[in-house]
């Protein structure tokens, strides 16, 4: 006899999940489907993205296009959702083209014997500022002429080789205080039997909180004025007398705006000292507005490139600056000196 077939129905898939769940389950089914395609799609985004570098890993490109080619201004009353989007998407990912974009052209060179002439008749209405010098108002407030200023760094062995080995007819020094390197640049020029024109740029305010650490050095200010220039000039005077002063010119003038008008006037120097602000930025400026009015074989030097000042900033704007004109640096002792202007091929300067 044939056993007879069982009328029990097998248990269903609803029967498996308890009751209390029961009522959840359509809820938790349509959850677990939507993050399993919500995170489908995001595989599939991030595989099709292209890489890019972090900003951290950026590498400089100095000589890209972005940097040489001069971007196309979108007047205001035009610009749009979509100009903004596509000028974003055009913004270069390595540091922004400003950084690198400096004044290269100068005006029309003016001779050697003319420089001197020329800036007294631009900037102190063809006057020599020593003339009359001082006047009775600041001569009993400033401190004793020091024909040996306090300086730093201020006659090391690179201001003797550079200045033999250049013969300069115009010098520039960024960053001139008390007149200490000047002078002492003066003194190795006329032992060797030159005369060049060193041109003193300062804006002569100091900096904040200077005084503290100078106050011997320096005239107590007056009414806000820290009489740095003056006292500039007089140690000029009592260092190389009144007649040999009128070589040792102050600007006296931010460094920018000096070195913007000497590109303007066509006033190039053979040796340029730079050793003003120590921060990356003003290093940066200096050195590139100031190789702009470098003569062609002429030599950019400066301080600060082994002392504590480095941590501001000063030797990774002279090692930047070096990658991105192809020059070397010579380190000599505190100081750096980059090799020689090239020349060019297509004018004379």
């Amino acid at each position: 006899m044939k056993p007879r077939a069982s009328t029990t129905a097998p248990p269903s898939s609803s029967s498996a999940v308890p009751a209390r769940l029961r009522p959840h389950l359509a809820r938790l089914t349509s959850f677990l489907i939507v993050f399993a395609v919500g995170y489908s799609l995001g595989l599939l985004s991030s595989s099709a993205r292209p890489s890019s570098a972090r900003p951290s890993q950026t590498v400089i490109r100095p000589h890209a296009a972005h940097l040489t080619v001069s971007s196309t201004t979108v007047p205001a009353s035009n610009v749009t959702g979509a100009a903004v989007a596509a000028a974003a998407a055009s913004y270069p990912r390595s540091p922004p083209h400003d950084l690198f974009r400096f004044r290269e052209e100068c005006g029309e060179p003016v001779p050697s014997d003319a420089v001197l002439p020329t800036l007294l008749e631009k900037l102190f209405d063809g006057e020599s500022p020593y003339a009359g010098f001082p006047p009775p108002h600041a001569a009993a407030l400033l401190h004793p002429a020091a024909s040996r200023p306090r300086g730093w760094g201020s006659t090391g062995a690179v201001f003797a080789e550079l200045i033999e080995s250049v013969r300069p007819s115009t010098i520039v020094e960024l960053g001139a205080f008390l007149g200490a390197s000047a002078l002492h640049m003066a003194a190795v020029s006329r032992n060797l039997s030159l005369s060049p024109a060193i041109l003193c740029v300062d804006d002569f305010r100091g900096w904040p909180g200077f005084r503290d650490r100078f106050r011997r050095d320096v005239p107590a200010q007056r009414h806000g004025d820290a009489l740095l220039l003056p006292q500039f000039m007089a140690n000029v005077v009592a260092a190389v007398g009144r007649d040999a002063a009128a070589r040792v010119l102050p600007l006296p003038f931010s460094t920018a705006s000096a070195l913007a008008a000497l590109c303007e006037w066509g006033v190039y120097a053979d040796l340029i000292e730079v050793d003003a602000g120590h921060d990356f930025h003003s290093a940066w400026a200096d050195i590139n507005l100031a190789w702009a009015v470098l003569r062609p074989g002429g030599v950019m030097f400066g301080h600060d490139y082994f002392t504590a000042a480095d941590d501001r900033g000063v030797r990774r704007a002279v090692t930047l600056f070096a990658k991105v004109k192809g020059l070397t640096v010579r380190p000599h002792g505190q100081h750096w000196v980059l090799s020689p202007k090239p020349h060019r091929h297509d004018d004379g300067r």
